[in-house]
């Protein structure tokens, strides 16, 4: 079957590939069989050798994080993913509904008709994936020769400091493995695993029942039952690993799959973004629902996930998973002040920490300097400010990528009280020491120019309504056509007649000072725009609807946590990624919580492809709520934490009151239809139904050494917290305890005992003599409360619950689907007309 398909690619690949000077084309390069169709999808896509590089890289490369996925994750941070339960293939048909990942169009469950495997057994229940039949001879050897060392590298680009030799670091360190059955979820054989154990714990090969069942805990149904992922005597048959297109490879707006548990690869786009992701509860899926952990981990969004979970700062901010979109004409920003790498040939005597060439390769080289640079700003409110390529490298650190070797260790530990001792906070990564002890951060960094031009190729190209209800129309019809005077016509008559252009005059007046990026809007000539004029350079929209500038966090209006999010300050964890310019930028005068260090702001994103990226804000909380109603109940999450709130009160609704959820569709009609909805959202703020995310169970948390014997039960010597999940009738925000700055409030609390006068003082400094007073006699009253009783902790913060969402949190907002109110005032005519423009863009 492979043959022809390979015979196939190299044809396509040495026509549409341009062969730089003197490097081999395309067509000569080791095609693996699992790599077919990715070539495929180059020839398609008209990608040139360096953008289907960066395109292989971005689907497969997961740079080593199967050991932090397996080991790292579990052991340093005590959360667990199960990663059977997600990945399962007697579920595959229901793996997009549950988790709203993409499966690979090249895997198929064992047993299926024209699978290779044919038993559950052979796989260890996992799909079987194109090249499984090499990999499973490794499971529980060592020698598996990973199929990135077969990777066919672009040519080095012309002029590159370190070359022209190409001197790059091995591709092998790019780490491929297999499919594990989901597009970027990827699968290396374990050599540590012991099949006659497997078979005796479960049964059978194929099976994870043992491997599954739960080791009673000492608060028997009070506490979560200890599960086997963190046995380490018991090895999986595989380690799992994660590429970035876990999160950003999705189905293609312009040709969606009929069956989303089933598409081809012509439905498949690697950029836009997975509005369908929960990749927040994949992340905790090992964790029981009554643990501390998934309260705070799962209350992302589908389509969000907060990036600083891992590299926890405790700030709760999910953020939408971008859709890269037109990056050509995404605006840059000249000026900035930028401390960086560089490449260069030579160091001549200067320390390792400022320049460093590495050992065995002739002038390949870098040096660290302040300079003056123009870059993009990337996440949602600019804080990647060191270039393009160093926010794509950053991706791959938290995901996992060199993290024994460079950053676990910079992490705030959050067990740790003591501010003497490391741990206690953040320290900053550094790139230089990772370049010199990481493999994997050097074999991503050598073709990281690769993955830029797949960000500026084709594929990147915006999906327009028009075109997507064109294609819809050839599959009746091959021939048929679907203009844009055919789209305003349809669009006029759902909306009112003239109502595109006059939503376009609104959007002039109302929109464009933030959502475009032309040299008119900057000019404050919004009459003269012209927002569907092309770039005669890319042939892209010259408009990328959105000026990327910060504007202020209060101005916006939205939920504010992410904006204050802290990681890319002096002296956090990703300092180094950040510019001294966006650290420069002045706090939020209107924000009560701490804004320094250049937080406080969103950028003003690009509103291209609206109609197909609903719903909308940084969060996903303006617009129906979406679930994927999955046949397996287990994981039906938004059953599980339903969003709707009554508002005075912020007490959850019954299930009677709360709106149905929308089912994952990601069919043409089906995001236009949600894209109207949330419209309708976004510009009826009085309308909204609040939105706050609760603890939907108590969290039992026991303290002090257990005991277990072997028998049906732990033995607890110590105390138990439970920390409830209503009180005095209202839910329990599960962001107040992602914001609780427990460090602070614990060192505050013993020197409100020991030093009261030094607490006094800079706590009138902060809030005022009053409530700085105040706070001091509250901490000093708990202190004695639970001297008395030491598990009383949560009863005596009960009676003082501002400490909690306030004087000790990094963020006071509650409700997700508030602010940016902007158009509320229009008529209700102007109001759709407006929607009827932005189906336009």
């Amino acid at each position: 079957m492979f043959r022809p398909m390979l015979a196939v690619v190299a044809m396509a690949m040495a026509l549409v590939l341009p062969a730089p000077a003197g490097a081999d084309t395309a067509a000569d390069a080791p095609i693996q069989a699992q790599d077919a169709p990715y070539y495929a999808a180059c020839a398609r896509e008209g990608l040139d050798a360096s953008q289907c590089a960066g395109r292989l890289i971005w689907f497969k490369a997961t740079a080593g994080n199967d050991r932090f996925n397996t080991y790292v994750f579990q052991q340093r941070m005590g959360v667990l993913i199960d990663w059977f339960r997600v990945l399962r293939s007697d579920q595959r048909d229901d793996r997009f509904r549950a988790w709203g990942v993409i499966n690979d169009p090249g895997c198929c469950t064992p047993g299926d008709p024209n699978c290779p495997a044919k038993s559950l057994d052979e796989t260890y229940g996992f799909d079987w994936c194109p090249g499984d039949a090499e990999l499973l001879k490794y499971v529980g050897k060592p020698g598996y020769r990973d199929p990135a060392c077969d990777f066919k590298d672009a040519a080095l680009k012309a002029g590159d400091p370190h070359g022209p030799e190409d001197q790059r670091q091995s591709a092998c360190d790019l780490a491929f493995g297999t499919s594990a059955g989901a597009l970027g979820f990827r699968k290396f054989p374990n050599p540590r695993f012991d099949r006659d154990q497997w078979i005796a714990l479960n049964g059978r090969a194929g099976s994870w029942a043992g491997y599954a069942k739960p080791i009673p805990a000492a608060g028997g149904s009070g506490e979560p039952a200890k599960s086997r992922l963190m046995d380490g005597s018991v090895e999986p048959p595989f380690l799992i690993g994660t590429a970035c297109g876990s999160c950003h490879i999705a189905f293609d707006p312009l040709n969606p799959p009929k069956d989303p548990a089933h598409p081809a690869w012509e439905n498949i786009k690697g950029l836009q973004g997975n509005q369908y992701s929960r990749i927040s509860e994949i992340m905790v899926s090992g964790m029981a629902t009554n643990t501390l952990e998934w309260q705070m981990f799962a209350h992302a969004r589908p389509g969000t996930t907060d990036t600083s979970a891992i590299p926890n700062d405790q700030v709760n901010n999910p953020g939408t998973i971008n859709a890269l979109i037109n990056i050509p004409q995404r605006p840059v920003f000249a000026g900035e002040q930028v401390l960086r790498w560089h490449k260069t040939r030579a160091c001549e005597g200067q320390p390792e920490a400022v320049c460093w060439c590495e050992p065995g390769r002739e002038g390949k080289c870098w040096e660290k300097s302040l300079q003056t640079e123009t870059v993009h700003h990337i996440l949602k409110g600019g804080e990647d400010s060191i270039g393009a390529l160093g926010a794509i490298q950053r991706v791959y650190f938290n995901i996992g990528s060199c993290s024994e070797a460079c950053w676990m260790n910079h992490l705030s530990d959050l067990r740790q009280l003591d501010p003497q001792q490391r741990g206690f906070g953040q320290t900053p990564f550094d790139i230089g020491q990772c370049r010199r002890d990481c493999p994997n951060f050097r074999a991503i960094e050598d073709r990281l120019d690769n993955v830029l031009d797949f960000f500026m190729s084709a594929e990147a190209r915006a999906t327009d309504l028009r075109e997507a209800r064109e294609h819809e129309l050839r599959k009746i019809s091959p021939t048929a056509e679907y203009s844009d005077q055919d789209l305003i016509a349809d669009l006029n008559a759902e909306f009112g007649d003239g109502a595109v252009a006059r939503g376009e005059q609104i959007f002039k007046q109302t929109c464009a000072r933030c959502h475009s990026s032309s040299p008119e809007a900057a000019a404050g000539n919004f009459d003269a725009i012209d927002f569907h004029k092309t770039d005669p350079k890319s042939g892209l929209r010259a408009d990328w609807m959105g000026n990327d500038q910060a504007t202020l966090v209060s101005e916006v209006g939205t939920f504010r946590c992410r904006a204050l999010h802290s990681n890319h300050m002096s002296g956090h964890i990703w300092a180094q990624f950040g510019s001294e310019t966006l650290r420069a930028r002045p706090p939020d005068p209107n924000v009560k919580e701490p804004s320094d260090g250049g937080r406080g702001y969103y950028r003003n994103i690009s509103l291209l492809n609206l109609w197909a990226h609903a719903p909308f804000m940084h969060n996903n909380a303006i617009g129906p709520e979406l679930c994927g109603q999955p046949a397996n109940k287990a994981n039906a999450f938004y059953a599980m934490r339903p969003r709707y709130v009554d508002a005075r009160d912020l007490s959850l609704l019954p299930p009677e009151k709360q709106p149905a959820c929308w089912a994952y569709d990601p069919s043409v009609t089906g995001r236009y239809d949600l894209f109207k909805a949330s419209v309708d959202a976004l510009l009826h703020p009085d309308q909204r139904m609040p939105k706050v995310t609760l603890l939907n169970e108590d969290v039992t948390l026991r303290i002090g050494p257990r005991l277990w014997d072997g028998t049906d039960k732990e033995k607890l010597l110590g105390f138990s917290l439970t920390i409830p999940a209503t009180i005095d009738g209202r839910g329990v925000n599960a962001g107040t305890l992602g914001n609780f700055q427990h460090k602070a409030f614990v060192v505050d609390l013993v020197q409100a005992k020991f030093k009261p006068a030094e607490v006094e003082k800079r706590l009138v400094a902060q809030w005022g003599e009053q409530e700085g007073k105040r706070i001091l006699a509250d901490l000093k009253g708990i202190t004695e409360e639970v001297t008395r009783q030491p598990n009383g902790l949560i009863e005596a913060l009960k009676k003082r619950p501002y400490l909690v969402k306030k004087i000790y949190s990094s963020c006071f907002a509650e409700v997700e689907n508030a602010g940016h109110r902007f158009g509320e005032d229009l008529s209700e005519a102007d109001k759709k007309a407006l929607t009827a423009f932005l189906a336009t863009l």
